[in-house]
């Protein structure tokens, strides 16, 4: 057994990876459509997904999201949105390997069929129980509440990348019920049925090893680092170290 730290945006760099060799997402991918709904964590698996289809170029993470949680001293809107928002570049649709540059979710969902994947990310991370929680700020659910009818009417895959930062040690349904009370403040809560790929998850995608949370936190840009306990073959633990040490050094999100 070997231990780690990943920090979250390592983290994020990580679960990118992992995510280009997802079976699904490779068969839809070269033979169908998929599609990454803006988000930050997000932006690195379009990086890593435009980079497999050679057309990174173009490509910008600095507003690859809808909303967004800032520290409290920042200017946002009331529901997370910064006010340069109409920066906003589109979600990143790839079709039969080809970037349909622009195109938004809204635009392509009537089309999505069995056999095309979804990608979003979340804001809350059950993992006793494997469920995500997406803070809703739109007035009629936004992104997520028209992905589940392409994934609830159509059988397209719903997969959500999201880093362990994000975990809650409460039941997602139990705070779903009462961030959505009429009476409540801020945004409301939607837990989604669909596959969580994690840091934990990422690993055994990418080696084959498996991977368990152990520790949390740090200081000095390990502030939301995870310490990974990570089991395997000798073989499966080589590859982890190389894996992490590739992804150790990615810098922190920023907005510049």
């Amino acid at each position: 057994m070997i231990q780690a730290v990943v920090t979250p945006a390592a983290g994020k760099r990580l679960i990118a990876k992992a995510l280009t060799n997802h079976p699904a997402i490779r068969t839809a991918f070269h033979s169908g459509t998929v599609v990454v709904v803006a988000g930050t964590t997000n932006g690195y698996v379009a990086e890593e997904l435009l980079s497999a289809c050679g057309n990174a170029e173009g490509f910008s993470r600095r507003r690859f999201f809808r909303g967004i949680t800032l520290p409290p001293c920042e200017k946002t809107t009331d529901i997370g949105r910064l006010p340069d928002e109409n920066q906003f570049p589109g979600d990143v649709v790839i079709q039969k390997g080809t970037w349909l540059k622009g195109k938004t979710i809204f635009e392509v969902l009537d089309a999505l069929k069995e056999g095309d994947v979804i990608l979003k990310g979340a804001n809350a991370v059950d993992l006793a129980h494997k469920q995500a929680g997406i803070l809703i700020g739109h007035p009629k659910g936004g992104t997520i509440v028209a992905a589940l009818q392409a994934v609830v009417g159509r059988r397209v895959q719903l997969i959500i990348p999201v880093g362990l930062e994000k975990r809650v040690p409460s039941d997602l349904n139990g705070i779903a019920a009462r961030l959505n009370l009429p009476e409540a403040i801020g945004p409301r809560m939607l837990p989604v049925p669909g596959e969580l790929v994690t840091e934990l998850e990422a690993i055994t995608i990418l080696t084959g090893a498996s991977a368990e949370l152990v520790a949390a936190g740090g200081v000095c840009g390990a502030e939301g680092a995870v310490w990974l306990a990570i089991s395997g073959t000798a073989k499966q633990e080589e590859s982890v170290k190389s894996i992490l040490a590739d992804v150790s050094g990615e810098p922190t999100f920023t907005l510049e």
